[in-house]
């Protein structure tokens, strides 16, 4: 479902994705480790069709975003990191209206704002403007955007950044769930989600692969601790 093949990307002088190669099947829930600066939001950034990749190809379902970004993105929900919201609008107007953009109208985009609405557990505050909102329910409004049009594949940056504890369940268990029928990427600083959503891991450190498998097999990997692979495996003084 996702196919990335010696994806690099330049900045300058700066390489910030080096010779990238990974693929994320069906039913797969893929966690994105790696310091900051590692090059975990410009991937995800030239997955999505963001940005355009200095070498290599990406392949959404057989589709090459760089040749057919409109085919590849109908494929595709997006959560980026620090997603922008409206502030003036309440949560289902909000939401209603990027269902609009997604080419619903009538009872189909009300049926689909219901539906992310059920699923984000948004209830509770989707008459309320954005500016009410706490950064966890601000965050989980974006990621219901990102559910709205039901795609294949999900690409996630840090999708329990500013959550409670009670909500980061909520999500990572949501991520579970949808990953039983979708392909999905998501980045974290939190190891601990690994064990609690990710059906495989992968470290990246300055751009390139240093670690990948299954939780189990990468805490191995670590004498029994991912943070501990982690920190071995991950350098001190990437920029951010």
């Amino acid at each position: 479902m996702i196919e990335v093949n010696n994806l690099t990307k330049q900045f300058g002088h700066k390489t910030a994705v080096d010779n990238l190669s990974f693929s994320v099947d069906k039913g797969e829930v893929l966690g994105f480790l790696g310091p900051n600066g590692a090059g975990k939001s410009t991937t995800m950034r030239i997955i999505t069709g963001f940005l355009p990749a200095t070498g290599g190809d990406v392949k959404i379902c057989g589709i090459p975003v760089a040749d057919r970004p409109e085919e590849a993105k109908r494929k595709i929900g997006y959560l980026p990191e620090s997603a922008p919201l409206y502030a003036d609008m309440t949560v289902d107007g909000f939401l209603r209206f990027c269902a609009s953009i997604r080419g619903y109208s009538g009872a189909s985009r009300r049926q689909a704002v219901e539906r992310v609405v059920e699923t984000c557990f948004l209830q509770s505050v989707v008459h309320q403007s954005i500016d009410t909102l706490s950064k966890g329910y601000r965050h989980r409004t974006c990621l219901a955007q990102s559910l709205l049009h039901d795609p294949e594949v999900l690409i996630l940056d840090e999708p329990t950044d500013g959550l409670d504890p009670n909500q980061k369940h909520e999500v990572r268990k949501l991520i579970r769930d949808l990953g039983k029928e979708k392909t999905i990427v998501f980045s974290t600083h939190i190891l601990e989600e690994v064990d609690a959503s990710c059906s495989r891991a992968m470290i990246i450190d300055q751009g390139k692969i240093v670690a990948e498998g299954s939780p189990e097999s990468l805490r191995n990997d670590g004498d029994g601790s991912l943070t501990e692979l982690f920190r071995r495996l991950t350098t001190s003084d990437v920029a951010a």
